[in-house]
């Protein structure tokens, strides 16, 4: 570490979409280099090229093939590739995949490696980064499988607003079979432990949805609110207030939202169409329950803006700096309980 300002790691996400763009305008942001030591994992030349495009003439780089190159005063761009690539904004091609995976695979390893703290990925396109190295649904599922823990996708604003989701990027059809007490409880007690550990909250109050329209209805509607989920919240044993199932869309319809810290829906789109339609702007997607940090905007690539120059950077903007909060937020935690006064190891002095 190069000094007590935070590594935070930058992948490009697909050359072709708006990842780039929306990063080069967040670091751009001025006394960035204040608050953490950015490096982004693509190449001089890929940047360069954006530079100019964009007419950001005035971004000014470091360009680094080591970790001992770091410069902590300015934006740092790790050179994963040396060759010139093809970029077709607005369009999904191979080399978008090829090179938004590169990126990734070097970030995760540098992460690992402990030369970065906290990384931030800009979005890829899910199907052309298939790959025979790649082989998974998204960021979540690879993260979690190089990092270690078990994942949990948290999106979260700075409204407060936080949906964890029981199940993520599956069909709708198998939601319901993937459902379980035990199941339903684990990701529960994640929640609170993530809005303990990452988040600083000291006795979370958490909101469960129902599966069902109207929360079953007592099983007039499908009886999995009663027979899976509203034993789940009675199963689960914390330190926090626990409470549902509510039907969601009377939760989000009449803000009963705003009274809790933390919500965990079902599945993807029950959690992430109301958050999306609050808090687009400034939504920040969280893994949470890895060993490390890792965060994202709540978008995707975008092509029919790519190039334009009129993408929003305030999502990127935001998760880069909960990358930063998140961490600090774990390492005091982890100070904390670390340095817990145990009874009995003072002497009374004379």
């Amino acid at each position: 570490m190069t000094d007590n300002k935070i590594i935070v790691g930058i992948t490009q996400g697909d050359i072709n979409g708006i990842g780039l763009e929306v990063v080069l305008k967040t670091l751009m942001e001025p006394g960035i280099s204040e608050v953490c030591t950015p490096i982004l994992f693509s190449s001089q030349k890929t940047v360069s090229y954006y530079r100019k495009v964009l007419g950001l003439e005035e971004f000014s780089f470091n360009p680094i093939r080591d970790f001992t190159q770091i410069n902590t005063k300015k934006v740092n761009v790790f050179v994963c590739y040396e060759e010139e690539v093809n970029i077709e904004m607005g369009k999904a091609t191979d080399s978008g995949g090829k090179y938004a995976y590169l990126s990734l695979e070097k970030a995760t390893q540098a992460l690992v490696d402990q030369h970065i703290q906290a990384l931030v990925t800009a979005p890829i396109n899910k199907t052309n980064i298939q790959s025979e190295h790649f082989k998974f649904v998204g960021h979540t599922e690879y993260l979690g499988e190089k990092l270690g823990g078990e994942p949990l996708m948290l999106l979260c604003s700075e409204s407060g607003l936080r949906v964890a989701l029981v199940t993520g990027h599956i069909p709708l059809s198998e939601v319901a079979s993937k459902l379980t007490i035990d199941g339903v409880s684990k990701k529960i007690t994640q929640l609170y432990e993530s809005l303990v550990k990452d988040f600083g909250i000291r006795k979370p109050k958490i909101a469960v949805l129902g599966l069902n329209p109207h929360a079953g209805d007592n099983g007039a509607i499908g009886n999995e609110d009663k027979d899976i989920i509203k034993p789940a919240i009675e199963k689960t044993k914390l330190n926090a207030l626990i409470y549902g199932p509510y039907s969601a869309d009377g939760f989000f319809g009449n803000g009963t939202y705003r009274q809790f810290d933390g919500v965990l829906a079902m599945y993807h789109d029950q959690g992430l169409i109301p958050f999306k339609t609050i808090a687009f702007n400034d939504g920040v997607n969280f893994t949470a329950g890895l060993t490390a940090v890792r965060t994202s905007p709540d978008h995707g690539t975008a092509y029919d803006i790519a190039g334009k120059n009129i993408a929003n950077e305030q999502s990127f903007k935001s998760a880069l700096y909960a990358a930063i909060d998140i961490y600090k937020n774990r390492k005091l935690f982890a100070e904390v309980n670390e340095n817990t006064l145990k009874l009995g190891t003072f002497k009374k002095e004379r």
